[in-house]
């Protein structure tokens, strides 16, 4: 939501208005179920921007990416005759939908493995043939940072969501065999749920695009035109004076310099450290921008951050559900301006009465 004013300001040329009649086969007029335009427009938008390496991948669209994370998963792992099953794992925190979905859909190809410490260690001091499938979220979520497979020999997924210059730095662009995208980071339209997947293997993108239209007969071709419109309209203003990249950032960054001064005086509470960094994109060290702090409670009888803050009348999500202690909880920062303010001003009141008790127990 903190992207909407910036629509707000491109309303006319982002606006698209359909017939009754448009658009009501399953296919478009070509035959086919993705729009060869938008394929195109996010081929330029990935060379533009030089987070990924997208003109050699096969790109399969989705509803949103959470569809993709399943259809990814059925993708890699070994094909039901061969009697072997595939360890999905993730390295903490990670984000939860990766465990839930496993463990939801209860394959007989996969199953869910947990954190991939073991297996990393596993990877390194051994031949072991296991199929390992590593779900890699760079930027993470929740703590915002870079991170690469660990899991030698694993087929990895990278989760690009956050991989935009408005919430981190581009240090080059990403060439892994499988990344995924979702236009609700990228350009904040969450309610459109529309994901993509880059694939090198054409074999793994046919598997993949076989689930998608097995489960949904592909992503809305709705959706698809509307995603259209917001592509052609964010690729128009790439570098210039309304480039949504340099909106996001300056927001975003403004939220992370005041939510950190107001922490930085609290010894309860604590986010975690993100230092400036060069971006490709921007060709200058840039602030961190991150779509999300990361709080850990510092204080031995804090044992349930969440709780802790959420006494103070602000509402996190406990690092319990990112497979992290409890001591850790998560605040979004990618709301609107208001929530954010009022954020701030309950933040603001936490460590001030923090503050107030510690100088009355010193006198």
């Amino acid at each position: 939501m903190f992207l909407e004013p910036y629509w707000m300001r491109h309303a006319e040329a982002s606006a698209v208005v359909v017939s009754g009649w448009h658009r009501m086969s399953y296919r478009a007029t070509d035959g086919l179920f993705q729009s060869v335009e938008l394929e195109r427009c996010i081929r330029r938008l990935h060379r533009a921007v030089g987070n990924a390496v997208a003109d050699d991948k096969q790109i399969v669209f989705a509803t949103g990416s959470m569809q993709l994370i399943n259809a990814l998963v059925y993708a890699l792992s070994p094909d039901s005759n061969s009697g072997s099953t595939a360890n999905v794992v993730a390295t903490t925190p990670y984000y939860p939908a990766y465990r839930t979905q496993i463990v939801l859909f209860d394959s007989r190809e996969y199953k869910w493995a947990g954190n991939t410490s073991m297996w990393a260690k596993a990877s390194g001091n051994s031949t072991t043939k296991e199929d390992v499938i590593e779900f890699v979220t760079s930027p993470n979520n929740p703590d915002a940072l870079l991170h690469q497979p660990v899991v030698v020999g694993s087929s990895a997924i990278l989760d690009h969501a956050y991989f935009w210059p408005h919430f981190t730095h581009i240090p080059a662009p990403s060439d892994a065999d499988v990344m995924l995208f979702t236009t609700s980071k990228l350009s904040g339209h969450a309610s459109s749920r529309f994901g993509w997947a880059l694939i090198r293997d054409e074999k793994v993108a046919k598997r993949v695009n076989d689930y998608i239209m097995q489960n949904t007969m592909g992503a809305s071709r709705d959706t698809q035109l509307r995603m259209l419109a917001i592509f052609k309209t964010i690729l128009a203003n790439l570098h210039g004076k309304e480039d949504i990249f340099a909106f996001g950032h300056d927001v975003m960054t403004a939220k992370w310099r005041k939510l950190s001064a107001v922490v930085s005086h609290s010894r309860r509470i604590s986010l975690q450290n993100i230092p400036p960094q060069y971006c490709t994109y921007f060709d200058k060290i840039r602030e961190p921008s991150p779509a999300y702090a990361w709080v850990k409670c510092e204080r031995e009888e804090d044992s349930d951050c969440s709780d802790v803050l959420l006494k103070a009348k602000i509402i996190t999500r406990s690092g319990v559900w990112n497979d992290a202690s409890s001591r850790y909880t998560r605040i979004s920062l990618i709301k609107s301006q208001d929530d954010f303010d009022l954020l701030l001003d309950r933040i603001t009141e936490f460590v001030d009465a923090e503050l107030t008790a510690a100088g009355s127990n010193s006198m």
